[in-house]
């Protein structure tokens, strides 16, 4: 008797190119973020942020020795770095507004930077340098 299972993947898809769907929808709602966080009152809500990093949480062993790998690990990296730096210089505004206002401004312009890195390098099916 035949198998009749349903195939695992879609023809003309790769589980690469799934990755690549999950990377590129992380790396657009970090964009959304990195760019709210750097335009005068165009605040998003800091929930994309968490669903970006579950997903890529959850979809991280996936990548496991492939060229996304990396990308994973970079966006990963990213929010944990800039929130970090965020909480450190939360001081500063409860002290001085500019120092804090600069300081903030500056890691968003990082984390900006970083995600559109990032969005370049998997346009063009490249790892991230660590």
């Amino acid at each position: 008797m035949e198998d009749f299972r349903p195939p695992t993947t879609v023809p003309g898809k790769t589980p690469d190119d799934s990755l690549a769907t999950f990377g590129w929808i992380s790396y657009i709602l970090h964009l959304i973020v990195a760019v709210a966080a750097v335009v005068p009152g165009a605040q998003v809500s800091i929930s994309l942020l968490l669903i970006a990093l579950v997903l890529d949480l959850v979809k991280r062993s996936d990548a496991d020795g492939t060229w996304q790998e990396s990308h994973f690990r970079w966006r990963l990296r990213s929010v944990l770095w800039a929130g970090a730096l965020y909480l450190l210089t939360a001081w500063l505004w409860l002290i001085f507004f500019i120092p804090g206002w600069i300081a903030w401004t500056i890691i968003s312009l990082w984390f900006l930077y970083r995600i559109l890195l990032g969005m370049v390098r998997m346009n063009r099916r490249q790892a991230m340098d660590s």
